[in-house]
């Protein structure tokens, strides 16, 4: 499962260059509204709510926004009802592909995404042709440069993680059951450990190699995916080479300056 914390710290650093314009918050309100209409507006007994709000208070979202759209998807307030779409395709070099979206026009958000998927040079595929290769997980990395292989594998393992690697060059990646990576996170926030990535996510479980031209027709794709006001989440299973990946996050914090 190695590798996701490149994609990870694509988005990561897309999400800062989004704050700047404020683009990054819209999408967070639809998903805490989505979270807080499903499970309640109690984070305390919502784990969906709860992760959402850290997240979005670690990109700086303004109390009062978070309370607002929790209001609007419990009905305190009025809101637009959004529905839940996943969409599976192909990109360049076969990579699979799943767009999580929120959206209150369905059939205009599969027409717009399958116009993007066709734009970028892949092509949208019918439910089940990719999400077989993927599993809900939680995610957390770790920069290396924070703490020390064995302190860290035994603090997260004690602390309810299933897996912690450290193949990547320049994060530890730790993996957890979705329900459990909250508590993961408290482990390192006691032990004053900071991490770089702590969500959710459906990772791979086995991962396409593309580099070349593939490989950047690839991150048109999902960058042109991820900025359509409907999506919440692109998750693949490239395998795409470092300097690339290097290359892409500096374009993502010039973006943010």
């Amino acid at each position: 499962m190695s590798g996701h914390s490149k994609w990870a710290s694509i988005k990561h650093k897309k999400g800062a260059a989004d704050q700047k314009r404020g683009k990054v918050f819209s999408k967070f309100v639809r998903e805490i509204s989505v979270a807080a209409r499903l499970g309640g507006g109690d984070p305390g007994s919502n784990p969906r709510l709860r992760a959402v709000v850290a997240k979005a208070k670690q990109f700086n979202m303004p109390s009062d926004n978070i309370e607002k759209a929790i209001k609007k998807g419990t009905g305190e307030l009025p809101g637009v009802a959004y529905e839940e779409i996943a969409y599976e395709g192909y990109g360049p070099g076969g990579v699979a592909l799943i767009v999580n979206c929120l959206s209150d026009n369905k059939n205009r958000t599969s027409s717009e995404i399958r116009n993007i998927f066709d734009k970028k040079k892949g092509r949208m595929a019918g439910a089940g042709s990719v999400a077989w290769n993927f599993a809900k997980k939680g995610f957390i990395a770790v920069e290396k440069s924070a703490v020390e292989e064995d302190q860290l594998l035994a603090l997260a393992l004690d602390a309810g993680a299933e897996d912690c690697s450290a193949e990547e060059k320049e994060s530890y990646e730790i993996y957890t059951r979705p329900e459990a990576v909250e508590d993961v996170k408290k482990a390192l926030d006691a032990q004053g450990i900071k991490y770089t990535v702590a969500e959710v996510a459906l990772i791979p479980k086995s991962t396409v190699a593309v580099s070349g031209r593939d490989a950047q027709q690839l991150l048109d794709l999902v960058e042109e995916l991820e900025d359509h006001d409907d999506v919440q989440n692109v998750f693949t299973n490239a395998d795409l080479p470092d300097e690339l990946v290097e290359a892409a996050a500096r374009r993502e914090r010039a973006g943010g300056a």
